[in-house]
């Protein structure tokens, strides 16, 4: 469970710099400005954090449940982000609701950062005992601040074509909501298993299957045959 959970962090962590290689310089110092005041500003509450409570928390099925929703809008909202951006760049000029639409999916960072920037004033808090905790959490921040620039023109600079980076954002959020799943089931399944197979329901799977499958390959060398040209349908009618 811990180590999905990190697994999960990771991504988050790389999809936010990811998404960063699709802005300007400026737009992106924004971003680690904002980033790095909430690190800065959060060790008042991050002090508060026990290991206990946070074994808790992974281990709360409702607060998971809570969670998996805000992971899955995100997903959802970066996946389609990746989507209008294939379809803006080889169909322009798009209508101006495709382009807004695209435009306002282009500018969301992405919230999951947060907790995932938190987490890790946490973990600091934790590991230097007897230091001031505002000094951890500044020093914390100037890191952040330091580090989504480095990070951002990393990516770039190993993943120069615009089009690999879509790819690869559509495909590692892809990723997290799978990660996301089995984070949220937590060990619990949905229906309990049983021994025996229904092997008319079986039988029922496999016709269906095939009768699809016959079915698609008849339309597809339906379409696939050469049609005659209209001169060739003008002489047959003479001939």
């Amino acid at each position: 469970m811990y180590t999905v959970v990190f697994v999960l962090m990771m991504l988050t962590v790389f999809n936010f710099l990811l998404k960063q290689t699709f802005w300007k310089i400026t737009a992106v110092g924004i971003s680690a400005a904002v980033a790095a005041i909430f690190a800065g500003t959060m060790w008042p509450v991050a002090i508060e954090q026990s290991k206990t409570q946070i074994t808790s928390w992974l281990d709360n099925p409702q607060l998971m449940l809570d969670t998996s929703v805000l992971l899955t809008l995100e997903v959802c909202l970066q996946m389609a982000y990746c989507m209008l951006a294939v379809h803006v760049h080889n169909a322009y000029p798009v209508k101006k609701k495709t382009l807004w639409a695209y435009r306002f999916l282009r500018w969301i960072p992405g919230v999951l950062i947060y907790p995932v920037l938190f987490s890790g004033l946490v973990y600091l808090i934790f590991a230097f005992p007897g230091v001031s905790f505002s000094r951890i959490a500044w020093l914390y921040a100037l890191a952040v601040f330091i580090l989504i620039p480095i990070g951002r023109w990393l990516l770039k600079w190993l993943l120069p074509e615009t089009d690999l980076r879509l790819e690869l954002l559509f495909l590692s959020n892809a990723l997290v909501s799978i990660l996301g799943i089995v984070a949220t089931v937590n060990g619990r399944t949905a229906v309990e298993g049983t021994n025996s197979v229904d092997w008319y329901a079986l039988l029922g799977l496999i016709l269906i299957l095939l009768a699809g499958a016959f079915v698609g390959l008849f339309i597809y060398h339906k379409k696939a045959s050469p049609r005659p040209s209209p001169k060739e349908r003008e002489n047959e009618s003479y001939s």
